[in-house]
């Protein structure tokens, strides 16, 4: 019978687990203001991960016009973050 360690037993069961992107979404809001600044934390309501669809809720408009732009950046940096690709799209309501 071969040994595991409990982490990588935990990764090999998170990759195949379809509670994946919600343990994503819970981490990528763990991190969220370091990869976006303070102001943006602040203002973003949810975030959710369905797919590879990255969606952010706000209620404050000059907000959503500023994501709309900065899609592309937004998942390169949650994808560096995560060390592998799994956002393709970011869609902000």
């Amino acid at each position: 019978m071969s040994e595991f360690h409990i982490g990588d037993a935990m990764k090999g069961f998170l990759r195949k687990s379809p509670l994946r992107n919600g343990i994503r979404a819970v981490q990528i809001e763990e991190i969220w203001e370091q990869l976006m600044g303070k102001t943006i934390a602040k203002y973003t309501d949810k975030i959710q991960i369905i797919g590879q669809k990255l969606f952010i809720h706000t209620a404050v408009g000059p907000l959503k016009n500023e994501l709309m732009y900065q899609k592309q950046q937004i998942i390169d940096r949650v994808n560096e973050a995560f060390g592998e690709k799994i956002i393709s799209e970011v869609i902000i309501h």
